[in-house]
């Protein structure tokens, strides 16, 4: 297979982005977070998807002359409108607009609306740690999960995740999506034509499902049943009830070609320990938990299995399927 420096894979993307109509900014954001997941070997949220987000440039699902503004704020609270574009410029904005309010207030959550797939919602945390802030991240998605005794999807698997820094070491960086796996890994499973375990998904009508094409028809099963799906009705509406961005169930899947604007909703949620117990009292409560974690040789940190792939592939570079590569190659043209 293709093997690419990271610096190699990120030039391609990009080109490919902006040959599909992404303004500079937003081809050059989107191909930095699609190049962090596949480092991580998170392939269902790197560079497969750029056919389909040329796709969604190419066919006005998404606007690539759309830059991020802000729409409304009082101290710590924003909102930033993502126009309709690719989400990772407005991402971008909301999360260096959450950091530094949380410097000024303590405490900022800042909301985007009008946006699109985030991709690997750690990927926006990365900037939490070296500005000291915990940070959490939030996102809605087209409808995948019916709410628990549905069978009609309403829920996106609404992925969260959260960034603790640490001085001097890595942060404890945690990602996860509310369906028992990301949907994304159905789409690819899909393209390689392989099956599906059984437990990921149900076809459209209800039905357990090894074939990862009807699961993309049908629906996702939430992580840990109705707990997970509850904890998927709560970012739901974290993301759009206080931003007026669209519900799941109101966005086209990005699985198809043709569709609406999906006008998915996103938040970020900045904390600075400074301004609650101090930070020396929130660095010893981490480490002494951490301390406790790591005494059982068993236990991996949340983060650290990504960061040694992302490492190795600094080095080395990545393997890219040929038929993705080609189709890189093709639409950089």
């Amino acid at each position: 297979m293709p093997r690419l420096s990271l610096d190699a894979l990120h030039a391609l993307a990009r080109r490919a982005l902006a040959r599909a109509g992404a303004n500079d900014d937003m081809a050059d954001a989107t191909a930095r977070a699609l190049v962090y997941a596949e480092a991580r070997g998170l392939a269902s949220h790197g560079v497969s998807r750029i056919g389909q987000y040329a796709t969604h440039l190419a066919n006005g699902r998404a606007d690539g002359s759309a830059r991020p503004a802000l729409a409304a704020q009082r101290g710590g609270a924003v909102l930033v409108d993502a126009r309709c574009g690719l989400a990772y410029p407005a991402c971008a904005f909301a999360v260096a607009e959450a950091i530094r309010r949380a410097g000024e207030f303590g405490v900022s959550f800042v909301g985007v609306t009008n946006s699109h797939h985030f991709g690997v919602a750690a990927y926006h945390l990365e900037a939490m740690a070296p500005a000291g802030r915990v940070g959490l991240a939030f996102g809605n998605s087209p409808a995948a999960m019916p709410p628990p005794g549905g069978r009609r999807p309403l829920f996106g698997t609404n992925p969260i995740a959260a960034c603790f820094p640490r001085a001097d070491r890595p942060p404890l960086l945690i990602d996860l999506s509310l369906s028992e796996v990301a949907r994304g890994k159905l789409m690819v499973a899909a393209r390689e034509r392989r099956e599906i375990p059984l437990g990921w998904a149900l076809d459209r009508n209800g039905n357990p499902t090894t074939d990862p094409g009807a699961g993309l028809e049908g629906s996702m099963l939430a992580m840990g049943g109705a707990k997970g799906a509850m904890l998927a009705l709560v970012v739901e509406l974290l993301v759009t009830a206080l931003t007026g961005a669209a519900l799941g169930f109101e966005a086209t899947s990005f699985f198809v070609d043709e569709g609406n604007r999906p006008r998915l909703g996103q938040a970020f949620l900045a904390i600075d320990p400074a301004a609650l117990g101090g930070q020396l009292v929130y660095a010893e409560r981490l480490e002494t938990l951490i301390a406790a974690m790591s005494a059982d040789p068993q236990v991996r940190l949340p983060g650290d299995r990504r960061r040694a792939l992302a490492l190795a592939a600094e080095k080395d570079g990545v393997e890219i399927a040929p038929v993705l590569h080609d189709q890189l190659v093709e639409l950089a043209r």
